[in-house]
């Protein structure tokens, strides 16, 4: 956990979007709270030339990237070249200084680079070694993901540093240690480092990889052309290395009767924070959200609040963002934003649902109906399967979410979209089924 002087930490802004009208008796309040952190320092040239970055000027960071070797990846060969020509893209794409590791991931994890439990500075020196190391990786044996976290936690563990980050790459199912097993792994390194997720090919199970990243606040996706890894790898890099400040907390504090409904992340992804709540003080809980470079984030929270009269308010809730430290304080990062209710027997007021709610209830429903949809389709519901992914080309199609629209066309026939009118495909390719699945809840921001 780092102190950081103003000087290399991100602005962070705060703005709520919400209807604070309530009629009488209303008792829920509805609020997007924008995130936004900004001008942290010289990221971008750094990304731009990592070579060129001198140590110290961006914050410190360790990565550790785990390779999954297990024998399916020679089915077919060209699954473990591009898993180590795209590692070697993401070495390169390491600033100098920053601390990382190469894990081979099969039933038991090991050191691939720099080995002995420690972790390698980057440098030209140690790039070209870890490459060298690269070559002779090789296929065999099973995978047990829960093991090639937990090395990855008591090596980024070992270096003092701000940022702490994984990438996972697999190509199967966690077949040889039980889902306790990984979930208890999972549970151990949550709040340690944030990871990102992929899977290549179409032989892993897309609930493990997006399991992953939701429970280390990264990124999941899917690498259906082992072809496509070192883009996709040289890009989560260069992301990671934009990232300057860590453990990053929504705090909301709430007054006396009031409670905290739900809160979840609805861009640019939906993650849903509610149960991660660790309690911070009286009336005051944070919810986590990882790490920061420059970018912006929306999260939904609803509040319940008293019944009360016509012409009353309140304040429902005081959202701020607190770096939490060790000895149980918290560093504040400034920015804070007020969630209000006001009590009216105005109906048209009582009744309008702010746009960036409405938008991003759409959003959430919108995955919710996709996971739903598959799932239906694969236990043969083709009825079940019909209405949930028609009712998702009709919410995709409302709120402008053409990414996902392409995806589902693809596993069903859209014969009227803004009605929700579908077709199931009688052939779905594999690909393009897990690709839905693991983007599904990828957002489009509402159009201010």
């Amino acid at each position: 956990m780092a102190n950081f002087s103003k000087s290399n930490v991100p602005q962070f802004s705060v703005d709520v979007y919400q209807n604070e009208y309530l009629p009488e008796g209303g008792r829920e309040v509805n609020a997007i709270v924008t995130v936004t952190s900004t001008g942290g320092g010289t990221i971008g040239s750094a990304v731009a030339a990592p070579h060129l970055y001198t140590p110290g000027q961006g914050p410190d960071a360790a990565v550790a990237i785990m390779v999954d070797c297990s024998g399916s990846m020679d089915y077919p060969p060209t699954k473990m070249r591009g898993a180590r020509d795209a590692t070697a893209a993401a070495i390169d794409a390491l600033r100098d200084g920053v601390h990382f590791a190469v894990i081979g991931g099969t039933h038991v994890a090991k050191e691939v680079y720099p080995g002995d439990g420690q972790l390698a500075v980057a440098d030209a020196r140690t790039r070209d070694q870890a490459k060298q190391a690269l070559r002779k990786l090789s296929a065999g044996g099973g995978t047990a993901i829960g093991t090639w976290l937990r090395l990855a936690d008591r090596l980024l563990s070992s270096a003092d540093v701000a940022i702490r980050h994984g990438i996972v790459l697999t190509d199967g199912r966690n077949e040889h240690e039980s889902p306790e097993d990984l979930k208890a792994a999972l549970d151990a390194c949550a709040g340690r480092f944030t990871c990102d997720a992929r899977g290549v090919g179409t032989d892993w199970e897309v609930k493990e990889v997006t399991g992953i990243a939701s429970a280390l606040l990264g990124t999941a996706d899917i690498v259906a052309d082992p072809a496509g890894l070192s883009a996709d790898f040289t890009q989560m890099m260069e992301t990671a290395m934009g990232k300057e400040v860590a453990d990053v907390a929504l705090r909301l504090w709430t007054p006396v009767g009031t409670a905290i409904k739900f809160v979840k992340q609805v861009a640019p992804t939906v993650e849903e924070l509610t149960d991660r709540r660790t309690e911070a003080g009286p009336r005051a809980g944070d919810y986590p959200t990882g790490s920061w470079g420059d970018e912006s984030r929306d999260y939904h929270v609803c509040v319940e609040v008293p019944s009360a009269g016509i012409g009353q308010e309140m304040l429902a809730a005081r959202v701020s963002l607190v770096i939490p430290q060790p000895d149980g304080t918290a560093q504040t990062l400034g920015a804070q934003g007020l969630v209000r209710a006001v009590w009216t027997d105005d109906m048209t007021a009582s009744t309008s649902i702010n746009p960036q709610v409405a938008h991003y209830t759409g959003q959430a429903e919108l995955a919710q109906v996709i996971q739903q949809g598959l799932d239906a389709r694969k236990a043969g519901d083709v009825d079940g399967a019909t209405a949930k992914l028609g009712r998702a080309v009709q919410l995709a199609s409302i709120s402008g979410n053409a990414d996902t629209a392409k995806l589902l066309a693809k596993v069903v026939d859209v014969v009227d979209a803004p009605a929700g009118t579908v077709r199931l495909k009688a052939k779905v390719e594999e690909a393009d089924e897990m690709t839905l699945e693991t983007r599904s809840t990828k957002t489009v921001r509402v159009k201010k």
